[in-house]
């Protein structure tokens, strides 16, 4: 059997503990060297000589994995990052003519798969130490495959990529001045005015990079992207930051580039979204940091179905223990008998130019509300009222309750996650602390996280205050779709247990559908007012918020879960004529 040890030496500092790992295994007992200590001080692991006994992972679990790869796995690793280090195996396939999606939870080697696509990696096979590989070595790699000719295009010159990277946070740090003035520099094609104003970036094409907020930083680079000449674009999250209405807009504005001339692939974790704009779909399964295997072509809804199954039947993997799985039909409307919790008159707000009502209202016991509405109509300054954060101009709150509120934008510092979570761990590991993960992350600083890993450690410690009610404000930010899945989990069987209640602001449609009983709609004009009503059960509070974005939900008729009706078509159409926008 094939295995590949991953070593993360940055959790390997002591001396004292790699010459003791190294003492322990039984290969090395025997006089040869499987396990070594380099002159640079770093562990190392030879995979052949590996037996696979489990011994040295026990003895640092944080550091070492030793992961026995699929026994029909027979191709050679694409990309390797270094000994004992991530493995890619195969590459996606742009398909002209369509949009094509990958979808694998973070780590898996999506954004490692698209940069080998685009050409800002050229891949060594597994041999890190060899001198860059050129494009005749990379199409006799993949000879006999669909990669060997795309690759004999892109070495032509036939094919040209645009890239949209993940992170467009960085953008500030390596471009300034205004946006306008960077959208004209990349203006490959004359089409600068048209696709600002798709885009809706009209109105701050006159403002600093470094001044527009995530979302509009998303759009601008999204733009950028578009307005080169090329014939495969390439997105990686495109909707992240971005409200529903605007991920809606961005997909229609992709799907609408797509003719026979041109490739379109896109890496996105919200699988509304990602139904909805792809054709086709490459799922990536294997071990978070270890290994990556791309897998076959399929069309997108069967592609997310089996993601959701856990098993791809054509490769006889099951990259998952349990399905995921969705209610037939709408929550059933619970009876009150817990009594509220608490409500509120008619508040008022007045922020700036920004004015917030919020109509009267209450929450029960043991409910998870979710909170759905554009960017800047007040649900953050909705919740932080709520949470006594922010003081209310007119109105009341009639009962005060204990809150605890997780922030939309996440702070670090130089603590300890084990000292943060020190109340999960003692009260909630099998509640808070296994389910998100958190384990591998206990020694590490707050501000040693990437987004993802803070999202969990902020989750984590809201969940573990003592409060009747939990506020969360865009918890599935940065997390893949699995791990929202699984949040969506944690929080319904932890706020069920408490006894307590949940609201919850996001903008994955499938995360809120999941998990709320109601809703709170916010409608309004973003950065001017916004109008506050519900909570509504959950048919009437989707039909009301989606009729604003014009577009229509079907459950999948093999999953139940929520799909976005073709634009214009039989069935959006008719759901349209009979007012119900939700399935029901």
């Amino acid at each position: 059997m094939t295995r590949i040890a991953i070593v993360d030496n940055e959790k390997l500092k002591e001396m004292q503990l790699k010459q003791y790992i190294a003492s322990i295994c039984p290969i090395n007992r025997t006089g040869k060297e499987c396990i070594k200590i380099e002159p640079d001080g770093k562990l190392s692991i030879d995979e052949h000589l590996c037996t696979g006994c489990g011994i040295c992972p026990k003895a640092a679990p944080l550091a070492i994995k030793i992961i026995n790869l699929p026994e029909e796995l027979t191709t050679n690793p694409v990309h390797r990052y270094g000994e004992n280090k991530f493995i890619l195996y195969s590459v996606p396939t742009p398909s002209f003519g369509k949009v094509t999606g990958i979808l694998g939870v973070n780590g898996i080697g999506k954004s490692t798969a698209i940069k080998i696509i685009a050409g800002v990696l050229k891949p060594n096979f597994g041999e890190w130490g060899r001198i860059e590989t050129g494009y005749e070595g990379i199409i006799d790699f993949f000879k006999g495959t669909e990669a060997q000719g795309f690759f004999e295009k892109i070495s032509k010159g036939e094919i040209k990529v645009a890239y949209k990277p993940q992170q467009v946070d960085l953008i500030p740090k390596t471009t300034k001045g205004k946006v306008i003035d960077l959208l004209k520099k990349v203006d490959e094609k004359g089409e600068f005015k048209k696709i600002a104003n798709e885009l809706q970036l009209d109105n701050i094409l006159n403002n600093e990079i470094s001044e527009i907020s995530g979302g509009e930083l998303q759009r601008v680079a999204i733009a950028a992207t578009v307005l080169k000449n090329a014939n495969l674009y390439i997105f990686d999250e495109p909707t992240s930051y971005l409200d529903i209405k605007q991920r809606i807009n961005v997909s229609r504005f992709i799907k609408s580039m797509i003719d026979e001339n041109n490739s379109v692939l896109v890496v996105e974790h919200d699988l509304v979204i990602l139904d909805y704009i792809c054709d086709l779909v490459h799922l990536i399964y294997g071990k978070e940091g270890a290994y990556g295997i791309v897998s076959g072509v399929k069309p997108v809804r069967n592609g997310i179905n089996v993601y959701l199954s856990g098993y791809i039947k054509e490769e006889n993997v099951r990259f998952r223990d349990s399905t995921i799985k969705f209610a037939e039909k709408p929550p059933i409307k619970k009876k009150h008998s817990a009594g509220i919790i608490t409500s509120w008159g008619k508040i008022e707000k007045k922020l700036g130019n920004f004015a917030l009502t919020a109509h009267k209202g209450s929450i029960h016991k043991n409910e998870i509300i979710g909170m759905l509405g554009e960017n800047g109509t007040g649900k953050t300054t909705f919740v932080r009222i709520l949470a006594s954060v922010l003081k209310q101009d007119k109105g009341e709150i009639s009962q005060k309750v204990r809150v605890s509120y997780k922030p939309q934008y996440l702070e670090s510092s130089d603590e300890l996650v084990v000292d943060v979570l020190k109340d999960a761990f003692h009260k909630h590991e099998n509640q808070i602390i296994h389910p998100l993960n958190i384990v591998p992350l206990s020694l590490k600083k707050l501000n040693e996280l990437s987004g993802g890993e803070l999202q969990r450690v902020a989750i984590a410690y809201c969940l573990q205050q003592d409060a009747d009610l939990y506020l969360l404000d865009e918890p599935s930010a940065y997390l893949d779709s699995e791990q929202r899945l699984i949040l969506s989990k944690v929080i319904r069987d932890f706020i069920e247990h408490k006894g307590a209640s949940a609201l919850i602001v996001d903008h994955d449609l499938l995360f809120i559908d999941y998990i709320s009983d109601k809703l709170i709609v916010f409608e309004g004009k973003p950065a001017i007012e916004g109008n506050v009503t519900g909570p509504f059960e959950m048919e009437e509070g989707m039909n009301r918020f989606l009729k604003e974005l014009s577009i229509t939900l079907r459950r999948d008729a093999e999953t139940n879960r929520p799909r976005v009706n073709k634009l214009d078509s039989r069935l959006d159409m008719e759901q349209k004529e009979s007012g119900k926008y939700y399935y029901s």
